[in-house]
């Protein structure tokens, strides 16, 4: 099979995650529950995967890093932790569920003030229209990095200049930047990074988390066992524990830390600059095909993420992907990839799109393949 799904989750793994997922089961016991040997290695596995995790996002923090089962997990959190009634927030149209139906629901059960910032027919947010909708009475402001679908990255310092001039939270979707590309949060003026382990950061699926800025509180989304203050009648305030109620993924967060040590020995800087050769060179071999239409902005590959969706002639999107997978053995996404207004924004509500995205693991003979299967099935 050739894998051309990595947007959705990274399929080749680094050998030395699956190793020390393997490890952690076999030595690992609960983190922080207790004090005899095996628990002990699990909570400074813990442990020094938050320190690394800070690093590597150059976040001051260790203890606000927390763990979550994926960015779906951590968006909902904090959504759900920040917004109170008749809040104002402000999302986008390139959001996904992940973002979009956490907040429909505050709309519905808590009356907040929602408004999105519209997408153009190429999926480009406009930073003046963030201008014109975030005022000082919005409360967050929610967007992600990089759009799962156009591979778009979105300029997260001008929406965070906007947002702190008017007095707001910024809330960031990194599930498609984490690992990908280099991400400083200090830098980018980022008040809550939320992200998952097992698309660009190589980890395992279950890992993921949120790193929260001192002075946010983000009330507990689910309250229970902790190790620690049990005579304590509600969840503890200090951060993680505030919000990391239940067992641990200690044997997934054992794998992530492995990828964030693969990531780092490789360069993350390395990493994109070849995903961003590997999109490139097939950008440019699919736009000579007669009848594909690509989506997206790519005016700038080395501000791109290594995303190309794309249709052939009006084919339905799932019956390309079928013929993909079925004819040549490579595997893609069709359909509307959890983001239903971005495919409004661009016209393909009813045919969705083919998406091929790309890992540092991907090679440009497997590129080759997928090009030709293209001019045949165009042809």
């Amino acid at each position: 099979m050739i894998y051309l799904d990595n947007a959705a989750t990274t399929l080749i793994k680094p050998d030395s995650v699956i190793e020390a997922v393997v490890s952690a089961m076999k030595t690992q016991g609960n983190a922080s529950r207790g004090a005899h040997g095996a628990t002990l290695t699990a909570s400074r596995t813990v442990y020094d995967a938050r320190v690394k995790i800070a690093k590597f996002f150059n976040f001051d923090k260790p203890s606000n890093v927390v763990f979550t089962c994926n960015s779906t997990e951590a968006l909902n959190i904090v959504i759900s932790g920040l917004i109170n009634d008749g809040d104002h927030v402000v999302s986008t149209d390139t959001e996904h569920n992940s973002v979009l139906r956490p907040l429909y629901h505050l709309r519905d059960t808590k009356n907040i003030d929602l408004q999105f910032v519209k997408a153009n027919e190429k999926g480009i947010l406009c930073i003046s229209d963030f201008e014109k909708i975030i005022s000082k009475k919005t409360k967050v402001v929610v967007v992600n990095h990089i759009s799962n679908l156009t591979g778009n990255v979105n300029d997260i310092k001008k929406i965070s200049d906007i947002a702190h001039d008017a007095g707001a939270v910024l809330i960031v979707d990194g599930s498609q930047s984490a690992g990908t590309m280099n991400v400083d949060v200090k830098a980018l003026g980022i008040d809550v990074y939320c992200f998952t382990g097992h698309k660009g950061l190589f980890g395992p699926q279950g890992t993921g988390g949120l790193l929260v800025r001192d002075g946010i509180e983000i009330e507990p989304f689910k309250r229970g066992g902790s190790g620690v203050q049990t005579y304590n009648e509600d969840q503890p305030k200090e951060y993680p524990t505030r919000l990391e109620a239940g067992t641990l993924n200690s044997h997934g967060i054992a794998g992530l830390s492995a990828a964030i040590d693969f990531i780092s020995e490789v360069g993350v800087i390395n990493i994109h600059k070849k995903e961003v050769e590997l999109t490139k060179y097939f950008y440019d071999a699919v736009m000579k095909i007669d009848g594909v239409k690509v989506y997206g902005d790519f005016s700038d590959f080395d501000n791109h993420a290594a995303i190309v969706s794309l249709n052939v002639k009006d084919y339905d999107s799932g019956e390309v992907a079928d013929a993909l997978s079925n004819d040549y053995g490579i595997a893609t996404r069709s359909g509307a990839h959890c983001v239903p207004r971005l495919h409004i924004a661009l016209g393909t509500k009813n045919q969705g799109a083919v998406r091929f995205s790309f890992s540092y693991f991907t090679t440009y003979e497997e590129l080759d393949v997928a090009i030709g299967a293209l001019k045949e099935i165009a042809s």
